[in-house]
């Protein structure tokens, strides 16, 4: 059956008008994408078989352009659409962080680390300074390690944010596994930071774990 035969409320561009696009699978957001399938297969199906075949929506857009353009499904057009949408998004979370709005959307600085960092297959530590009105200076990777460590020097981070004439930092860093679950070394590693920036009386607002799905705040947990 064709995508235009189903009921018009599961259609994925229909169901993306009604509900948002957050009510959509991953399938369906490619499909939509996609816009029409292999032969004898719809864009949902063609989308299914395009993320069982890496694995995950994840590691499908981590992916190099030139990789993307060999998948059967893809090729080098849409490879390159694709590559292009996913820099327009980095590319909006970053101009709206420099519009200030992390003052009414702490969400942002979550999904920008997420845009920043995911990607990285070893363990990397960034920070993003901030004006005495919350608004993005710089946004800096300062640290990078291995598969599941990074070594962090706080005498840096105090450092840069000296640099940047910063009155706050958000810091973050990503676990590779996939599971943004914070470890003991991260919430030590984060009093250590706000002890060290608070010397130069600069805040430290919040410190982010990236790995599948939504970021953790360790703010939001009550550690920082």
């Amino acid at each position: 059956m064709h995508i235009r035969d189903w009921p018009r409320a599961e259609r994925p561009r229909e169901k993306l008008l009604a509900r948002g696009a957050g009510a959509l699978s991953d399938a369906e957001l490619l499909a939509i994408f996609l816009g029409s399938g292999l032969p004898g297969r719809d864009a949902v199906q063609t989308a299914r078989e395009l993320l069982q075949a890496q694995g995950s929506l994840r590691a499908l857009l981590d992916r190099e352009p030139a990789a993307l353009a060999r998948l059967r499904g893809l090729g080098p057009a849409r490879a390159c659409k694709l590559n292009a949408a996913l820099e327009l998004g980095r590319r909006h979370l970053a101009t709206a962080l420099e519009r200030g709005t992390l003052l009414s959307d702490p969400d942002a600085a979550g999904r920008y680390f997420a845009q920043r960092l995911r990607h990285h297959t070893q363990e990397v530590f960034a920070a993003l300074f901030l004006d005495t009105r919350h608004r993005a200076l710089a946004f800096e990777e300062l640290f990078s390690g291995t598969l599941d460590s990074a070594q962090v020097h706080p005498r840096e981070l105090v450092r840069r944010a000296l640099a940047h004439n910063a009155a706050a930092v958000i810091v973050g860093h990503n676990h590779p596994s996939g599971d943004p679950e914070p470890s003991a070394a991260d919430r030590a590693l984060t009093r250590c930071l706000r002890q060290a920036l608070a010397l130069v009386e600069v805040r430290l607002l919040d410190h982010f774990v990236v790995g599948d799905g939504p970021p953790v705040s360790l703010a939001a947990r009550g550690w920082v």
